[in-house]
């Protein structure tokens, strides 16, 4: 009895302790604890502070290239295998094993269906960082003794990037092909660069940075004309626009969760069958995904994302053309109010979700700083923290002053009206901000030509 009145006691003496157990189950409320529980968020009068930025409540979220939230709908399929369907995939013994197992196949078929291909064809991953891994590197071990030569684009993500230079460092070739004004790979260069000993091509279907989609239809049949395979980092193109594996001939096919409205920390990796596509493994242990990636399998973020593809299948029609009008919103406020205003990337082959935008006269740095109301980035989240101008926009030939003061809004499924409005009026208040305070900008006004003004030193 004394044992039984002693635990009472300390366990409302724990309840008393933790009493973000009892905190409501929503998506402001969650958001409220978060900010809550971080000891780097203050809260003040009038706002909140974090590393030493004040602003006045959280800001609008338009970098959706860098993330986007779970969608409640996919949070509601994932939840069960965390709680009660907890069961280890790869236990054949028990029924723990068995549902998730099962669910696990389910995803499988999800996510092959958006991209027209068999669920055998598909592994699952930790994101689209390693499937790029396991292609580049990968299929040039595998075929090391014949094959000596990859070819890729100025533009691709870093994690391709680095992977070729990895390769470089091993003996191989790599050609890293300029891409034209507009972010688009010429063709007849890419064909010229071929070789007998070419084992790889990897370019990326919808660029990160300025959205641009790649020829992919006409890059593939070049690839099987001459029989290399064909890698394509569609990170950002998955259930944004359509995917069809046999009529782009792509061999192997890199994907991630966390761009389609669904967890961190899960991706794919779609390997062509037929003709078989082979790779010597990045990650050695317990042989699951057919060798491929060993590990556990993540069932609750393998069940997020296969439910995040099917949803993408049935409203990115949908989203397409409410993203799109989004998108013209965004660009046509800003033009109708500012000067000088850059569109980066081809206008018309472009991801409509993602507007990559650089402001002349304007510095760079001062501008995003200016902008901490709106979250959004200077270029891909892997590399925006170093002060140097996009590797991309100078591929594309942009000016470094330009470069610099590029921004990329990125329109999602749950960005609104509001929020895209209210975006125009921070933004264009910011440029004219900067712009009262820059001689150049005065002397344009005047209509002096600053390129060819001589500048001396003292």
């Amino acid at each position: 009895m004394a044992s039984s009145k002693l635990l009472i006691t300390k366990l409302n003496q724990l309840r008393t302790l933790t009493p973000i157990i009892s905190k409501p189950f929503s998506t402001s409320a969650a958001a409220a604890a978060a900010a809550a529980t971080i000891a780097t968020v203050v809260e003040e009068e009038g706002g909140i502070s974090m590393k030493g930025v004040k602003i006045s409540g959280r800001p609008l979220y338009l970098d959706m290239q860098a993330t986007s939230p779970v969608d409640p709908r996919v949070l509601d399929c994932m939840l069960p295998y965390n709680i009660s369907l907890y069961g280890n995939p790869h236990s054949r013994t028990h029924l723990y094993g068995w549902e998730s197992d099962s669910a696990v196949e389910i995803a499988r078929n999800q996510v092959a269906s958006l991209v027209k291909a068999s669920p055998k064809e598909i592994v699952f991953t930790s994101g689209a960082t390693e499937s790029n891994n396991i292609s580049v590197k990968g299929v040039m071990h595998f075929y090391r003794e014949k094959k000596k030569h990859v070819i890729t684009t100025q533009t691709e993500h870093k994690c391709v990037l680095d992977s070729c230079r990895h390769l470089q460092q091993e003996g191989f070739d790599v050609s890293y092909l300029p891409v034209g004004k507009d972010g688009i790979l010429d063709l007849d260069l890419f064909r010229k660069s071929i070789r007998p000993d070419t084992g790889l091509v990897s370019v990326m279907m919808v660029n990160n940075e300025i959205g641009v989609i790649q020829p992919m239809e006409e890059i593939g049949k070049i690839c099987k004309e001459f029989g290399i395979p064909f890698h394509t980092d569609a990170a950002q193109a998955l259930g944004k626009v359509p995917i069809d594996v046999d009529k782009m001939n792509i061999s192997l096919m890199s994907l991630s969760g966390h761009k389609i409205y669904g967890p961190k920390g899960v991706g794919a990796l779609y390997m062509k069958r037929r003709p078989r596509i082979r790779v010597e493994p990045q990650m050695n242990g317990g042989g699951q995904e057919r060798g491929i990636r060993s590990g556990t399998v993540p069932t609750p973020l393998v069940v997020g994302m296969g439910a995040a593809c099917e949803l993408a299948m049935k409203e990115m029609e949908y989203d397409e053309k409410r993203i799109k009008g989004l998108h013209e919103r965004l660009l046509n406020g800003i033009r109708s109010k500012i000067d000088g205003v850059v569109v980066n990337g081809s206008t018309e082959r472009r991801y409509a979700g993602n507007l990559n935008i650089s402001f002349a006269y304007v510095e760079g740095e001062s501008l995003l700083m200016g902008l901490k109301e709106v979250a959004v980035s200077s270029g891909s989240a892997c590399t925006s923290a170093s002060l140097e101008p996009s590797y991309v926009l100078r591929a594309l030939g942009v000016e470094e002053d330009m470069a610099h003061t590029s921004i990329r809004f990125g329109i999602g499924r749950f960005t609104t009206e509001a929020e895209v409005d209210r975006a125009v009026e921070l933004t264009v208040k910011q440029v004219e901000k900067l712009r009262d305070m820059s001689p150049l900008y005065e002397m344009v006004k005047e209509g002096i030509d600053i390129k060819n003004i001589q500048w001396s030193q003292h």
